[in-house]
C-alpha cells in the first residue's frame, strides 16, 4: 500500500507516524510544500518574545530524523498543485528544482490546515504587515524587530493576537491592539475577557475596541496630524531614514504610525486542493468528512484545520482549527485504514491563554454562544482561591459554569493565574463524559493545601449550580439590574467597611453576621436583592431569609466582583 500524506505539521505527521507504527510493510511519502515538515506552531510567538531564545527548539523532526526513526519518505519545499482522483495521483512541483511530477497514490490524506486571513485592504501587503502561522513567518517578524521597531500594531485580539502583543510588548514595543468586536478573546464572554484587556492596559499595550483596519499607507503617505512624518519616518522611525514605517488607518478615522503591523484575525480552510478535485466542502471551506475522517472519495481521507467538525456540545457542524483535535484526528484516521475502530471525535474547543500574568481558559460553549443559537441553559459565577487560603501565595480564580436545565454541563471559563488550566481539563473531561453539575460536586480530586482545597473550585462550582436546579437559590445577574420588581428591596451583606468603600445606590447595609438580629428591618412580602463581594455570605443570607418566610429573595450571582466585570461604568455609591 502506498500512502502519500499532503501536508505535515499536527494532523499530517499524526497520522504518518501512526500509519508506519501499525504497518511496516506501507509506503508513506509526506509531501510539505514549506521548508519545516515538523513545528511547533504554537510556540512561534515565545520565541518572538524571546522566552525561547533557541529557534531549532521549535523543529521537533527533520526529514532526515522521521526517515531515520519512522522510514518515513519527508520531502519539504514541495508543493501539490492537483489531484487526479480517477487515476489515483497528485500533480507535484518541487519548489527547489521547479520541476513538476506525478505521484501516485493507494490512500491519499489531505491535512493542508488553514491559512492566516489577510484582509484585502489597500497596503495590506507591505512589507511590514505580516501573519504568525509558520517558521518563516516568526523569523520575519523576528527581523523588523532586531531591525529597530519599536511600534507595533496588532489586528485581531484572539489568541494569537494576544499572544504576539504580549510578545511584542517584551521586546519593548509600543503595542496597539485593534479589534472589530466589542471585547477581547471573542470566544470568552465579555464579563470574564475583561481581566485579560485589564491586564494588556497594565502593561501599557493600547487596546482599541469596536474599530477595524480600513487601509496601510507606506512611509508617511497617510495623511493626518498622526501620520508617520514628511519622509515617511516620524519622530518614532524604525530606523535613522524610517525604513519600513508605516501608517495604519482606523475606520474611526484614527491614522497610527507603526515599524511591524500584525495581521490575526483569524483563518480559512486551504481546501483549494479539495475544491479542485471535486470532493464535498462547505459554503466555508470546510472539507466534509464522515466519521472515520473519510472525504466523498472513499480512497481520500482529511484532517485537521481544513475539516469541518462537530461541536461537541450542540452537535452542530463547526470549523475549530486546533492542534490538538488535529493531532487526534491524524491518528484516528491512521487506525481506520488499518482496520481499527478509528473515528473523529467530537470537538469542545477547549483552549487557554496566558497574556502577561493573567491566563484565560474556556471549554464547550460560551454564554453567549448558546443565547444566540437560543438553547436553555444556566450559568453561575464564582471566586475561589486556586488553593487553600491558609496556604502562602493563594490566588483566586474568576470560574464560571454553564450547564442545560436538566444540569448536563455545557461549557466553562476561568480567568487567574495559577489553577486555571487545571480546573477547565477536569470540566472540559467531564463535558465529554456527560457528566452533570451535581457529578461535578462529587468528585474526588486531589488535595493538599499547596495544589487546591478539601472544596475544589469545580466542586464548588457544582455545589453552586445544583443548589440553583434544585430550587435551594435563587440568582439575580447584572442583566436583572435594570429590572428590579417595582418595591424591591436591595441588601449589601459585607461588612459596614465595606460598605462604605462603594455600595450599589439604594442598597441597604446589613452584614450577613447580623441579620438573624435585624429581620425586622425588611419588609415581609417585597421582593428582596442581596449582594456580597463573591457571592457566598449572600447565598448564607438567603437561606436565612428563605427559611424565615421570605419567598421572593435571591442573591446576585459572583457578587460585586463579577457585577463590576459585566458592568464597569456601574457607579457604586459612597457615603
Amino acid at each position: 500500500m502506498k500512502i502519500v500524506v499532503v501536508g505535515g505539521v499536527a494532523g499530517g505527521m499524526s497520522f504518518a507516524a501512526r500509519a508506519r507504527r501499525l504497518s511496516e510493510g506501507a509506503e508513506i511519502v509526506v509531501l510539505e510544500r514549506g521548508p519545516y515538515v515538523s513545528f511547533a506552531n504554537c510556540g512561534l510567538p515565545y520565541h518572538l518574545a524571546g522566552e525561547i531564545p533557541d529557534r531549532s527548539s521549535l523543529l521537533l523532526h527533520t526529514p532526515d530524523s522521521l526517515s531515520e526513526s519512522l522510514a518515513l519518505e519527508v520531502r519539504t519545499e514541495h508543493e501539490v498543485l492537483a489531484i487526479d482522483r480517477q487515476a489515483r495521483t497528485v500533480r507535484v512541483r518541487d519548489l527547489c528544482a521547479n520541476t513538476e511530477y506525478d505521484e501516485p497514490y493507494d490512500t491519499l490524506v489531505l491535512s493542508t490546515g488553514a491559512a492566516p486571513l489577510v484582509p484585502p485592504l489597500p497596503g495590506a501587503d507591505l512589507p511590514p504587515v505580516r501573519v504568525l502561522r509558520s517558521v518563516p513567518d516568526v523569523d520575519a517578524l523576528r527581523a523588523l524587530v532586531d531591525a529597530g521597531a519599536h511600534r507595533a500594531l496588532v489586528v485581531g485580539a484572539g489568541f494569537i493576537g494576544l499572544e504576539t502583543a504580549e510578545a511584542f510588548a517584551r521586546r519593548g514595543l509600543q503595542v496597539t491592539v485593534v479589534e472589530l468586536a466589542d471585547q477581547v478573546l471573542a470566544p470568552l464572554d465579555p464579563e470574564m475577557a475583561r481581566s485579560v484587556q485589564a491586564e494588556l492596559e497594565r502593561h501599557g499595550v493600547d487596546v482599541r475596541l469596536s474599530v477595524s483596519l480600513t487601509a496601510i499607507h507606506a512611509g508617511g503617505a497617510g495623511p493626518g496630524e498622526n501620520g508617520a512624518g514628511e519622509n515617511g519616518a516620524g519622530e518614532n522611525g524604525a530606523g535613522e531614514n524610517g525604513a519600513g514605517a508605516v501608517v495604519a488607518e482606523l475606520s474611526d478615522g484614527t491614522r497610527l504610525p507603526a515599524d511591524v503591523v500584525l495581521l490575526a484575525v483569524g483563518v480559512r480552510p486551504e481546501s483549494a486542493l479539495a475544491q479542485g478535485a471535486g470532493l464535498a466542502t462547505t459554503p466555508r471551506g470546510g472539507v466534509i468528512v464522515d466519521e472515520h475522517l473519510l472525504t466523498s472519495d472513499p480512497a481520500i481521507y482529511a484532517v485537521g484545520d481544513a475539516i469541518q467538525v462537530t461541536d461537541a456540545v450542540t452537535g452542530q457542524p463547526a470549523m475549530v482549527p486546533l492542534a490538538g483535535p488535529a493531532n487526534r484526528q491524524g491518528r484516528a484516521a491512521a487506525d481506520h485504514l488499518f482496520g481499527r475502530p478509528g473515528r473523529r471525535s467530537p470537538v469542545l474547543g477547549t483552549a487557554i491563554v496566558r497574556v502577561f500574568d493573567v491566563v484565560a481558559a474556556t471549554t464547550g460553549r460560551s454564554e453567549k454562544a448558546l443565547r444566540a443559537a437560543g438553547i436553555a441553559h444556566g450559568t453561575v459565577h464564582l471566586h475561589p482561591q486556586n488553593h487553600a487560603g491558609y496556604y502562602p501565595g493563594a490566588v483566586p480564580l474568576h470560574l464560571k459554569l454553564v450547564f442545560s436545565p436538566e444540569g448536563r454541563v455545557l461549557g466553562a471559563q476561568a480567568t487567574g493565574s495559577d489553577g486555571v488550566d487545571k480546573r477547565i481539563d477536569v470540566i472540559a473531561t467531564a463535558i465529554r463524559a456527560g457528566l452533570t453539575v451535581q457529578d461535578l460536586a462529587d468528585l474526588e480530586l486531589a488535595y493538599a493545601p499547596p495544589f487546591g482545597s478539601a472544596k475544589d473550585p469545580v466542586n464548588m462550582a457544582g455545589f453552586i449550580a445544583s443548589n440553583l436546579l434544585a430550587g435551594d437559590v435563587d440568582l439575580w445577574t447584572a442583566r436583572d439590574l435594570p429590572d428590579f420588581p417595582e418595591n424591591t428591596v436591595l441588601i449589601d451583606v459585607r461588612s459596614p467597611e465595606e460598605f462604605s468603600t462603594g455600595h450599589l445606590p439604594g442598597a441597604l447595609n446589613i452584614p450577613h453576621t447580623q441579620l438573624r438580629n435585624r429581620l425586622g428591618e425588611i419588609p415581609e412580602g417585597r421582593p428582596v436583592r442581596l449582594y456580597c463581594a463573591s457571592g457566598f455570605r449572600s447565598y448564607l443570607a438567603h437561606r436565612i431569609l428563605r427559611q424565615r418566610g421570605h419567598d421572593r429573595v435571591s442573591t446576585l450571582s459572583g457578587g460585586l466582583q463579577t457585577l463590576t466585570l459585566c458592568t464597569p461604568d456601574l457607579p457604586l455609591t459612597t457615603p
